[in-house]
């Protein structure tokens, strides 16, 4: 029986694959190699004592068991000895392979050396030795190689030159791969791809005038490439957005069909707040290409931006009878008009189309929010227990739950559903947190200074524990000195924080620092003029004997936030 017929019996037996190693293998390091097929030597023959037919079956039996096995050593022992022994090029490949997949570059090199002397015309063991060296980080050794490569290959020497930086993308001395790269396209100067290979080599060197340079000489020669043209004005970006958008204008003045360019071009305008600009190049797109969904989405968006909410949503209707994949991003968008233009059920059911992505969790809530205010709160707790995909997810649906609660006047079942997720979680920062502030709207400040305390011992730089805290102190009018340190702290961990702001003030109002008191408090309302930030600085303005100012600020506060509690409190107890 002659050995190829016995090893193809043993490979099927095994249920052994096939992979080899290519000229890709830039992009990492070679895949856990699988069993070869069966190697093709003539029948058995002796050796001295030895029988060759034995010792191959033995020794690539003992190769693959062991690289199943995880025991890479030894299977690139076996096989790279029995590639010596029989010489044959299909065994001297998988030898290669296992030593590259074992990352022995250097034995795996002489093995391609090995494969070129049975084998020389083997474009194959070329392809084989060049990514090889481009994986040792031997450039130098790379560079006849590649030569002669590609002045072998003709036929496609326009891809293989733009394929050259692909292949060289793992070397890190991006200063040698841009030498390298020089010396192999500068012999075909008259090819545009000899002079895009050259720019990206520079680009990625940070040598932008070169690549720019190299960039236009390629559009010289073929005026009408996009990618290049692209390429230009990626580059002239990083200096100036105006150049860009020049460049590419032009461009696309002369290939209108040019989608790319002009899909870059109006984004590009968008960066630059030119918006009626990019609304033309969209409109333009969407003539050329009303089906691509490239074009939609950034018209869809781009109409939202300006208030053109008809355009928007028949933007993303059309958007959702293509292939574009995030479809529930566009049941997002498509939710959000409905909640606004007064239509919950539409709403609801885009919201209920989000299963997944980053607008899953806002979308479920959302939807949540929108049963409650129905008056179907139990429908829109049961659509948060069945949400979430993870412990995470959960433990969100959880706290939006609790909100639902607070928001329906049942504060008592919101913190009795938190209380008993901390214990099956005692440790979690959000729900330490959340029932720390509970438990002190139910009269028990003592629970939220336990809480908050092992918070802080979890994550001593929770800003908005240190200040919640802080806050407390500052409310009860105990212990200043200490919530002053806190909600100092928690400040310049969040130092634009207007709520933390509004906390300093009302601390150092407590202690009678009244002007320090009345200068924070101005600038956390000048940030965000909320309505317990207006009620304290109106306490602080009344207490400076600048009591018709306080007035003002009170009455228009509460004109906006008419149901604010902290408010209406302190307007009851100034301005009775």
């Amino acid at each position: 029986m002659q050995l190829k017929l016995i090893v193809a019996t043993l490979t099927l037996a095994l249920g052994l694959g096939h992979h080899t190693v290519s000229l890709g293998a830039e992009d990492g390091p070679p895949a856990k190699p699988a069993a070869k097929r069966p190697i093709s030597t003539s029948a058995p023959t002796r050796v001295g004592n030895e029988n060759l037919l034995a010792r191959t079956v033995f020794q690539t039996l003992l190769g693959e068991f062991a690289l199943q096995r995880g025991d890479i050593k030894l299977g690139t022992d076996a096989w790279s000895d029995l590639a010596v022994r029989t010489r044959d090029p299909q065994v001297i490949a998988r030898a290669t392979e296992v030593a590259g997949f074992a990352r022995q570059y250097d034995r795996a090199l002489e093995l391609t050396k090995l494969w070129l002397e049975v084998d020389p015309n083997s474009a194959k063991a070329k392809q084989t030795q060049s990514s090889l060296l481009v994986m040792a980080n031997r450039l130098d050794d790379l560079a006849p190689q590649m030569a002669t490569l590609l002045e072998q290959d003709k036929a496609n020497l326009p891809a293989n030159l733009l394929h050259l930086n692909r292949i060289l993308s793992r070397h890190s001395d991006k200063k040698a791969v841009q030498k390298l790269v020089d010396k192999l396209a500068s012999p075909y100067g008259g090819l545009p791809e000899a002079h895009f290979a050259m720019a990206q080599a520079a680009a990625n060197a940070e040598d932008n005038l070169r690549a720019l340079t190299e960039t236009e000489k390629a559009l010289l020669l073929n005026p009408e490439w996009e990618a290049a043209a692209l390429a230009r004005a990626q580059l002239q970006a990083r200096q100036s957005n105006g150049t860009a958008i020049s460049s590419l204008a032009e461009f696309v003045e002369r290939n209108p069909k040019a989608i790319d360019a002009r899909l870059t071009l109006a984004r590009l305008l968008i960066n630059e707040k030119r918006y009626a600009e990019a609304r033309i190049q969209f409109d333009r797109l969407i003539k050329e290409a009303p089906e691509n969904p490239d074009v939609i989405y950034p018209v869809a968006m781009l109409a939202l931006q300006q208030g053109d909410a008809a355009t928007g949503r028949s933007q993303l209707e059309k958007l959702l009878t293509t292939d574009y994949q995030d479809k529930s991003t566009i049941h997002f968008f498509l939710g959000q008009l409905d909640e606004e233009q007064g239509k919950p059920e539409a709403a609801l059911a885009h919201y209920r189309q989000v299963v997944g992505g980053d607008q899953f969790l806002v979308s479920r809530t959302r939807a949540a929010q929108l049963l409650q205010r129905q008056g179907k709160i139990e429908e829109a707790r049961e659509l948060l227990h069945n949400s979430g995909n993870n412990a995470g997810e959960k433990n969100q649906m959880l706290l939006a739950e609790s909100q639902l609660l607070r928001d329906a006047g049942r504060e008592s079942e919101a913190l009795a559903l938190l209380e008993a997720a901390l214990a099956r979680q005692p440790d979690n920062p959000e729900l330490l947190y959340e029932t720390a502030l509970l438990n002190e709207r139910q009269g028990k400040p003592e629970i939220l200074e336990k809480r908050l305390a092992r918070l802080l011992e979890l994550r001593p730089e929770h800003a908005h524990a240190l200040n919640a805290l802080g806050y407390s102190l500052a409310e009860r009018n105990i212990r200043l000195d200490e919530a002053d340190k806190l909600i100092s702290k928690a400040l310049s961990l969040a130092p634009e924080d207007p709520f933390i702001m509004d906390s300093l003030g009302w601390v150092q109002y407590r202690q009678g620092k009244l002007k320090e008191a009345l200068q924070t408090l101005e600038r956390a309302y000048g940030i965000r003029a909320d309505p317990e930030i207006a009620a304290h600085l109106g306490e602080v303005l009344w207490s400076l004997d600048r009591k018709e100012e306080a007035k003002r600020l009170l009455r228009e506060a509460a004109r906006k936030n008419p149901e604010n509690e902290v408010l209406a409190g302190v307007i009851k107890k100034l301005l009775p």
